[in-house]
């Protein structure tokens, strides 16, 4: 049996802790990624992406579809909007908001799902295609957050907010946690896009170049 130089049993010892490092880095982007996929999931269904405020002319609050408005003369909330009819969502800006965010949200979902492709395929290309699902998300939420204020001006949000309400102008009305939560996910995704293609870059280079002659010599002796 061939006998393992020192540096040689030095480059055995750093590649294990190499790939222990990488195999926890990896870990806590796989649980970072299920937790923003249920965020996603909250940030499309939650009717909270604006609201109302002491001065608004009636209660309510709006999301990307659904939305529910305060009666005039009961105070009671009216909810309507349904993501799977068009028709009653208030605004095309709103619509194509929830397009982008719902296209999102699929990608991060998606990329939760291909944890199960580390079985079949190559660690590196898994966290790439993952990581490009990502980045491809984060750019489908920027687009959702900045177009939905378009939407501001339609009748339903004026009743609510008042007639000061234009597009980007939210008149009475407030931000609330959705919108804000959604604002935050633009760069958590990125981050896990980074990490990914990080990741994935430093699979194809975990053994050292000494390890890796070892490894040729001995299996050409």
């Amino acid at each position: 049996m061939v006998q393992l130089l020192p540096a040689q049993e030095a480059a055995k010892i750093y590649h294990t802790n190499y790939v222990r490092n990488a195999r926890a880095i990896g870990v806590l982007w796989a649980v970072f990624t299920i937790c923003f996929s249920i965020i996603m999931v909250e940030i499309f269904i939650q009717p909270y992406w604006i609201g109302d405020s002491l001065n608004t002319p009636q209660a309510g609050y709006f999301g990307l579809f659904s939305y529910c408005i305060g009666n005039a003369l009961t105070s009671e909330l009216i909810c309507k909007g349904s993501a799977l009819d068009f028709e009653s969502i208030p605004s095309g800006a709103f619509k194509t908001a929830m397009f982008f965010i719902g296209v999102s949200m699929f990608l991060v979902v998606g990329s939760m799902l291909c944890f199960s492709l580390f079985f079949f395929c190559n660690s590196a290309t898994v966290y790439k295609v993952c990581a490009w699902m990502q980045l491809a998300s984060a750019a489908g939420i920027m687009i959702g957050c900045l177009i939905y204020p378009d939407g501001w001006d339609s009748p339903e949000v004026k009743r609510m907010c008042g007639d000061k309400t234009d597009k980007y102008t939210l008149g009475a009305c407030t931000v609330r946690w959705a919108y804000i939560l959604a604002i935050i996910a633009i760069m958590d995704a990125l981050i896990l896009s980074f990490l990914a293609f990080t990741l994935g870059n430093r699979q194809d280079s975990l053994l050292p170049e000494d390890f890796k002659i070892q490894n040729k010599e001995d299996e050409s002796g």
